[in-house]
Order: structure tokens, then C-alpha cells, then sequence
């Protein structure tokens, strides 16, 4: 999901088959002496145990199994009413080894209702958009709260389930709770066993942006056709079957808004009624082209699948067209959708719509048609860049993962930010209307719009391929697709800031407001740095630092192909990337993914050390040399500059041996007493020493400090004196005695001038200032602000400043 930006204690294990025994076992290991901490310490004692169904390798077990919900669905658009009613019938096949007294049914649109759960229990932040009252207070209620308030006053929201029955028409009992449905069957069904459902029901479709909302419809009142048009996208549309796992049974946690879906896969037939002047877009194929297309659209459509550049299936100008008019007359388009966790469907007659084809190869779905849904706003923004967006997705994705395994991949512009599903998304930059007419598109939209089209459509690989649960743990989706897209984005043009870089997690690393990212899903305090860019960009420095590509992308690719159309646990991830890349990792999970420390390794000191050959005659005048380089006494040179003379300048007729040499004068004891030492060594001893001697190499020592925690890699640049620099990559594990402070002995041929950790900033380290040595002026920027007189308009202007200065980070973002 990418809305509004791409972007407790909660347990710091957010697993949920981490019980008592796991517990007990984690708190068998304790340290009782000492402050040492094990940041190496493995994963066993928190991680679920393997067993038959997952295994400690990470892959699905030898008794693997999940269930399956196939899905025939008829339903009926009511665009005057902004309403849906449709009949739905699920077969459903238990293929788990437990007997099943009932099934859970989830009922998203339920979330809308004003008792619900999540509506009962949001808070209330400041705004500083209206005050109702006059009063300046920190708590204010903004437009944006009287709207959503205003919409659910006037609307009965929710589903309104009719009829629930079983597949001999026979009336079934169920129990609404929230967002969930409780359905009690007449007879059990066993392992293997199949049984059916029939439900009825409908909804008032929801005005997504009166609501905030993942899908709904949107008006367009200023279209020529009388009353407008609306742009209408249906998504958690319909009563969806709840998963049940072998690590948690039935998923049937509240729907609170954060924490997303996971679902059974199955096949879906969907009879989609409409006006007859809407075009439909949707999970899935199209049936029946020859019904709702006209010859010349079916034609375009064929050439589309081999054209250079995307084909119009319907023009700006047949969309201006049925902008227009509006029509009684309807149409049935129907979709059939293979192997999928979930259906979506878009529908206006606002809709212009390009397609162009993406060949695979020999892969099991070769062809795929990438296409793009969208009004006139979208303009040459979507002409040029939407579906080239997808196509290239999939390109990238494909040699990460796995070839794109279904007929279609969709990009539809509505009024969300963004949100994924089988084979379509919803994607939601626009052109802006200009003066004179035209439209045109800032930097920022274009960005936007690519950035948000990579990262939906490859929400199609993770998780409606990949089916992890968003409910529990959205980093398994966001945090992966997240660093994929970066990769993908950066392959598009790097010079948009993809927010995976180490640099661009600094901020958050540091902040209060942090918290694990194993945290469930709807207790994140900050979901965009937590689930989004935290993830991605440990992932990034796994790639690029820890395990080199070679590595990273076997595991990578390893863990995708494993549980392709099944569904992997933090664990499994975990156990993957380990067994198949020949790394222990556990250190690097622990400090990234189940704490809040962050990067800091600071450089304290750095010691010059050179060998004591024992021979005067060099280790005399090496002294010599030194004590030269000494600063001269302020004291001498202050009475030199006053021409002041010594008693012993003043007096050279009183001199002695002393005199005419100094305390570096060697002496033959001291001669001799270095061939005593010679003569003393053991052969092997000789030749080491000799051979150090005449190497005459350079010996620094190196004293580290962990302040943030993390235990990381020390990437370390030398520079010499020759103005040369050579990169030395200190592993992690150097830590594992003592994560607080560590030494190391650095060995050079070269003198070496300064000493930089982690200069290209690969690791996150917060604070650059400890990173130099000897130490550098960090530059920085002096900011000026306006002189606050206390007027309102003057805050007003600071206030508006901020925002736009917000609003242009998150669209870079």
C-alpha cells in the first residue's frame, strides 16, 4: 500500500506463535555477571519452532498445507446511489488437518461504521487548519474532520449482509463482530472436505476522499453531463473468506485501518453490472469483449500486445464522449481471475485507456498486457509514463523474484495515493489545469506518478504472490516491495530520491518515536519510516554491504520462488536469506528488525605504533628525530628572540664529552648489547624480526565506540600521505566480544594521514562528526527566521512555509 506518501510495548517479537514455552526459553539464557550483552546471540530461542509445516531451512514443510476460497460473485453498480449489491457464492476447501465448525467472513466495508472498533478508538492529534470556537488552542478540529464526520452522519455506512446460506439454499447463522463474520455451518467440514456459501448483500460505496479511505468513488462535478461523473474504485468490496494458518488459525483480527489483509488464494468469476457507457477495468481477464467493446476498441486491443510504444483501446476523445452523455442503458462485464488472493475493479466513463504488451520469454505466463485506466486529468503524464512504469516493473522485479505469473498487470488513477491488488492498483498523481486550458505536471507528480506505479505493481509479487500477512507484519510487504522498488526506481533514473538509501532512514534511527520493526501493524507509531523505508533500507545495506549482491540475490530470489502463492512468516524470511546465502545473520535481525538501536560508531583515538628493533643505532635516531619534531620550548625561543644567552654558550671553555654529544649518542655497550639479543633468538625468531625490521611498516591502533547500539560492519577508509586511499572492511563481528568498545591493529606499507568510517555513508550512522580522525569541521547550515512579533499573520506564514516545505519532501519521498 503506498498512500499519501511511499512511505505497545509492542512485543519485540510480534510473532504470533512466540507463547509461554518461547518466552521461558528466552529467558533461560541471562547474563548475571557483568554488563556483557551477546548482540550475537541466534534467533532459536525466539523464533517459532520448525516443525512439518515450516522448516528450520525456511522453506514450506513436507506437510505444508492451506486452505482455498474459490469465489462466483454477480454484482450491480448503482452510480446515482453510490451503492453496490451483489450475490456472492464461495466454495470452500479445507485442506488443513483440523475439522472446522464454522468459517470466519471478513466485512472491511464495516470499518466506516461510527461503532466500530477503529472509529471508537482513533484519536485526536492537533490541526491547524480551523477553529471552531476562535480560541487558540493546541487542539483544533479541521475540515478535514468535519467532512469525515458530515459524510457518516449522512450515510448509513457499512455492509448489509441479507442472506447467508449453504450450497442447499439452507439459511445459515452468523454473528457480525466488527469488522469479521462468523458463520456457523451446518455440518463440520473435515480435512480435504468442501463446503458452500451464498451470501447477499450491498453497501453504500464511501466518497474516499471524505473518508480517507483504501477505495471509493470520486466526484467530478464540473463535467459537462449533468451532475457530474465520478470515478468509482471498489476494493475490500465484497464478504472475503479470513485466512486460517497453521502458525495462528483463524486471522480474524479487527480491521483497524493500518494493519492490512491476508487471504486465501482461489479463482474468481465476477459479473460486473454497470452503466453501459462505463469502461471497467479489474483483477483478472476480460470474458466477453465482443459485448462491452466495440469492433474497433477489440481491434486496438490485439495491436496492442506487440506495439513499441502504448496503444488507446478508448481515446481522449471517445472518453470526452461518454463524459457527456450519460446513458439507462447497462452492460455486464466479466472477468475471470486464476489463482488469486483477492479481486478489485475500477469503473467510469471517464476512463481513457492504453495497453501495451510485455514479453517473457519462456516463462509460464510469456505474454502479459500492461495497461493504464484514467481520466482527462491524467493527461500526458499517464500517456507517457504510466504503463511504461509497469512494464519496466516487471522487467526488475522479475529478475529478483519471479517471472510476473498472471495475463495483466493494470495501473488506475483515482483518489488514493496508491493501493495494490491481484493484477491492478490504484494510483493517484494528476496533471494540474492551467489558465489557458492546457494541463501540465510539476517534477514532483511526474516522480510521483513513477515512483507510485513501481511500487504498487510490485506489490503485485509482494504479497499477492508472496502472500505474507499485512495484518501482523507489514514490513513483510511494504519494507520488502520498498527496497525493491528502490532498486527498480534507481534502474529508472537515480537521480529521484528512492528513499532507500542508508541516508535516508538517519533521522528516524534517532528518534523517540521508533519502535521495533516486528511491531504489529496497527500499534506503529510512524508506519511510513517503521513498515516502509526502515526495512528497505536494512535490506539495501544486507545487499550492498553485508553479503554483496552475488549472495544477497541468490537468497533473495531463493526466499521469492519458495513461497510463490504461499504464505511466509518473519521467520521463514529469516531462515531463508541464512540457509541459502551460507551467512549467520541472526546478529543483524536481532539489532535491526526486533530493536530500536541505531548506528553510531564513533573513531575515539588512533595510535601510531612502530617496531623496537632493538638496534640503537636505528631506534636512537628514530628518537632523535622525534624530539626535533617537538615544538621548541616557549620559554627558549622567547629568550632567544630577546638575545639571551646560555651559561654554557656564554662559558665554552667548560665543556665535556656531554657537551659534544647528546642523549642519543649510541654507545659499543649498547652495540653490544643488541648482538646479545640477536644471538639470543630462536632461528624462526630471527628471520620473523629481521624481515619486520627491514619492512619497516606502519602499526596504527584504532579504539571504536558503539554509541547507537547497532552492531555493524566498520567500513574504514585510510588516506596516505601520498594523497592515495584504500577502503578496509572491518566485519561485524568484531563486536561480538565487547559491543560497547573494540580496538584494531591496522597495518599499512604507507603512512597514513587520516583515518574516516563509513564515508560514503552505506551504514546509517547517525552522527558524522565521531566518524573522522583526526577530526574534520562538519559543515552545516545557519537558518534564518523571521522575527516572531506575535501577529496571526506572521505564524500563519511560518506555518504555510513549513507545510510546503513538508509537502516537497514527502512528494521527493
Amino acid at each position: 500500500m503506498h498512500r499519501i506518501s511511499l512511505w505497545f510495548v509492542c512485543t519485540l517479537v510480534g510473532l504470533t506463535s512466540f507463547g509461554l514455552s518461547d518466552l521461558a526459553q528466552a529467558s533461560a539464557i541471562q547474563q548475571t555477571k557483568g554488563s556483557f550483552e551477546d548482540k550475537f546471540r541466534q534467533l532459536d530461542e525466539v523464533l517459532p519452532t520448525p516443525n512439518v509445516y515450516r522448516s528450520a531451512a525456511g522453506e514450506p514443510g513436507e506437510h505444508y498445507w492451506q486452505q482455498r476460497a474459490d469465489y462466483i460473485i454477480d454484482v450491480r453498480l448503482d452510480e446515482e446511489k453510490r451503492r453496490l449489491d451483489a450475490t456472492e457464492t464461495i466454495t470452500y476447501t479445507n485442506n488443513s488437518p483440523y475439522t472446522l465448525k464454522y468459517i470466519w467472513i471478513q466485512l472491511d466495508q464495516n470499518i466506516f461504521r461510527s461503532d466500530s472498533r477503529a472509529e471508537r478508538s482513533a484519536t485526536f492529534g492537533s490541526r491547524p487548519e480551523v477553529s471552531l470556537d476562535g480560541i487558540d488552542t493546541p487542539a483544533k478540529l479541521s475540515l478535514g474532520d468535519l467532512r469525515r464526520q458530515q459524510f457518516m452522519s449522512d450515510n448509513a455506512l457499512g455492509f448489509v449482509i441479507s442472506r447467508v446460506a449453504n450450497g442447499e439454499e439452507a439459511p445459515l447463522r452468523f454473528t457480525i463482530v466488527g469488522t469479521n463474520m462468523r458463520v456457523d455451518l451446518a455440518e463440520p467440514i473435515g480435512p480435504g472436505a468442501t463446503t458452500e456459501l451464498a451470501i447477499d448483500f450491498g453497501y453504500n460505496i464511501v466518497e474516499e476522499d471524505a473518508m480517507d479511505a483504501r477505495s471509493g468513488y470520486e466526484l467530478f462535478p464540473d463535467d459537462a453531463r449533468e451532475g457530474g461523473n465520478a470515478i468509482f474504485l471498489l476494493a475490500q468490496w465484497y464478504p472475503r473468506v479470513a485466512a486460517f494458518t497453521d502458525y495462528e488459525a483463524w486471522t480474524n483480527k479487527e480491521f483497524l485501518g493500518s494493519g492490512e489483509f491476508t487471504m486465501e488464494f482461489g479463482d474468481f468469476e465476477v459479473s460486473i453490472d454497470v452503466p453501459a457507457d462505463h469502461i471497467v477495468a479489474a483483477s483478472g481477464e476480460l470474458q466477453n469483449p465482443e459485448q462491452v467493446l466495440t469492433a474497433e476498441q477489440r481491434r486496438r486491443l490485439e495491436q496492442a500486445k506487440d506495439a513499441k510504444r502504448p496503444v488507446f483501446v478508448v481515446t481522449e476523445e471517445e472518453a470526452l464522449e461518454n463524459e457527456k452523455a450519460g446513458t439507462n442503458e447497462r452492460k455486464t462485464w466479466r472477468f475471470v481471475a486464476e489463482n488469486v488472493r483477492d479481486f478489485a475493479w475500477a469503473s467510469s466513463r471517464k476512463f481513457i485507456w492504453d495497453a501495451k504488451g510485455y514479453q517473457q520469454g519462456g516463462s509460464v505466463q510469456p505474454e502479459v498486457l500492461a495497461m493504464s485506466f484514467y481520466p482527462k486529468e491524467g493527461g500526458d503524464l499517464w500517456k507517457k509514463y504510466s504503463t511504461e512504469s509497469v512494464i519496466h516493473t516487471m522487467e526488475v522485479y522479475s529478475r529478483f523474484a519471479f517471472d510476473y505469473p498472471y495475463p495483466t498487470a493494470q495501473s488506475v488513477n483515482g483518489p488514493v495515493g496508491g493501493m495494490e491488488y491481484p493484477m491492478i492498483t490504484f494510483n493517484g498523481p494528476r496533471t494540474e489545469l492551467q489558465e489557458d486550458g492546457s494541463r501540465t505536471y510539476s517534477l514532483a507528480e511526474k516522480r510521483f506518478l513513477i515512483g507510485v506505479v513501481i511500487h504498487e505493481i510490485g506489490h503485485i509479487y509482494f504479497p499477492m504472490v508472496v502472500n505474507s500477512d499485512e495484518r501482523q507484519w507489514t514490513w513483510m510487504d511494504e519494507g520488502l516491495n520498498s527496497f525493491l522498488d528502490g532498486v527498480a526506481g534507481r534502474e529508472w533514473d537515480p537521480s529521484i530520491p528512492w528513499g532507500v538509501e542508508a541516508r535516508s532512514i538517519i533521522d528516524y534511527m534517532k528518534s523517540s518515536v521508533q519502535v521495533p520493526i516486528m511491531t504489529q501493524s496497527d500499534s506503529v507509531l510512524r508506519l511510513g519510516p517503521n513498515a516502509y523505508t526502515k526495512p528497505a533500507v536494512a535490506l539495501n545495506i544486507l545487499r550492498e554491504v553485508i553479503l554483496g549482491r552475488e549472495l544477497f540475490d541468490f537468497a533473495f530470489r531463493e526466499y521469492a520462488q519458495r513461497w510463490m502463492f504461499k504464505r511466509p512468516t518473519p521467520a521463514d524470511f529469516f531462515r531463508t536469506m541464512e540457509e541459502a546465502s551460507g551467512v549467520d545473520l541472526d546478529w543483524f535481525w536481532r539489532g535491526w528488525f526486533y530493536s530500536t538501536d541505531h548506528v553510531d560508531i564513533s573513531l575515539d583515538r588512533v595510535y601510531k605504533l612502530r617496531l623496537d628493533t632493538q638496534d640503537p643505532d636505528i631506534d636512537w635516531q628514530r628518537r632523535r628525530d622525534e624530539e626535533a619534531n617537538k615544538p621548541t620550548s616557549f620559554f627558549v625561543a622567547r629568550n632567544r628572540a630577546e638575545g639571551r644567552k646560555t651559561w654554557v654558550e656564554m662559558n665554552p671553555d667548560v665543556r665535556d664529552f656531554h657537551d659534544e654529544n647528546d642523549r642519543f649518542t649510541v654507545t659499543n655497550k649498547q652495540r653490544n648489547a643488541y648482538q646479545d639479543f640477536l644471538a639470543k633468538l630462536e632461528p624462526w625468531e630471527r628471520r620473523v624480526f629481521e624481515r619486520a625490521v627491514a619492512e619497516d611498516k606502519n602499526y596504527y591502533v584504532l579504539d571504536f565506540s558503539n554509541l547507537g547500539g547497532l552492531v555493524m560492519p566498520i567500513l574504514l577508509q585510510m588516506t596516505y600521505a601520498d594523497g592515495s586511499t584504500e577502503d578496509y572492511r572491518i566485519p561485524a563481528e568484531i563486536w561480538r566480544r565487547n559491543p560497547q568498545q573494540v580496538s584494531k591493529l591496522i597495518v599499512t606499507d604507507k603512512e597514513v594521514v587520516g583515518f574516516a568510517v563509513d564515508p560514503n555513508w552505506e551504514t546509517a550512522d547517525v552522527a558524522i562528526d565521531n566518524n573522522y580522525y583526526p577530526r574534520q569541521i562538519i559543515p552545516s547550515r545557519i537558518e534564518a527566521f523571521k522575527a516572531q512579533r506575535g501577529s496571526d499573520h506572521i505564524r500563519r506564514d511560518l506555518m504555510q512555509d513549513a507545510k510546503t516545505e513538508l509537502e516537497s519532501v514527502n512528494n521527493d519521498d
